[in-house]
């Protein structure tokens, strides 16, 4: 355990979920795989649809509606519709590919092994200081047994911008009824859980979950509060 800029008071701590409390890099490369075959298998027409062709579907979207890179599950919805109606699905037909779609997607999304010493950890935590997800992507923490420990969860997109943009930062600390200077973040991202974070005014405890050099990281942009090799270290603030 490290520290960089002294601990002010801590009255709740908010949580990154992929990569932070479990490895995200499984559970995402067979969800993207098997999502991508739902799609090629949904209709005749899309059977010789390609990985990069429905990539540049997405990245035409972004383009057309950059802001819609916020909320993940409705860009991937409407990047599929758009794939069925280039293939000559009608709106009708689209639409229900996508929505389908995405019931297969989120079958596949929420299938995390959670280490038990995260268990083991938020729920010793959890005893001291109210928790709270905070999150850019879309697994659902009451698929894989997390959401016994939080107060509630904030998402990009439906709880305003993503991180590091400050919506659900700030968010957190008004539900919680206290200010952001209050909150400790912790997460592995060093621009969207450090940088955001602290530009938000809140706490942030950077977990180095890869034995990276802060001071070389090429993402480093502010130091964050504190920094971790394991979950577990979280504990030694009781």
């Amino acid at each position: 355990m490290h520290f960089y800029r002294p601990l002010g008071n801590i009255s709740a701590l908010t949580f990154d979920l992929d990569d932070t409390l479990y490895d995200n890099v499984p559970v995402i490369t067979r969800t993207e795989k098997e999502a991508f075959e739902f799609v090629r298998n949904f209709h005749p027409s899309l059977n010789a649809l390609e990985v990069d062709a429905f990539h540049r579907v997405r990245q035409a979207l972004r383009h057309a509606e950059p802001d819609i890179y916020h909320d993940v599950t409705e860009w991937r919805r409407r990047a599929v519709e758009r794939a069925m109606l280039d293939a000559g699905l009608s709106e009708e037909e689209a639409r229900a590919g996508a929505d389908a779609a995405m019931v297969h997607f989120a079958s596949w999304r929420s299938r995390i092994e959670v280490p038990q010493e995260t268990h083991d950890t938020l729920k010793v935590l959890a005893k001291r200081w109210p928790l709270v997800a905070i999150t850019n992507g879309n697994a659902e923490p009451h698929l894989f047994g997390l959401d016994q420990y939080f107060q509630f969860v904030l998402r990009a997109g439906p709880h305003g911008r993503s991180k590091p943009f400050s919506d659900m930062y700030h968010l957190a600390a008004k539900k919680l009824h206290i200010s952001p200077a209050e909150i400790l973040h912790v997460g592995d991202d060093l621009t969207t859980d450090v940088a955001g974070a602290i530009r938000s005014g809140v706490q942030a405890c950077w977990i180095n979950l890869r034995d990276t050099n802060l001071m070389r990281a090429t993402d480093s942009r502010l130091l964050p509060h504190m920094e971790i090799s394991r979950l577990a270290s979280l504990t030694a603030l009781l």
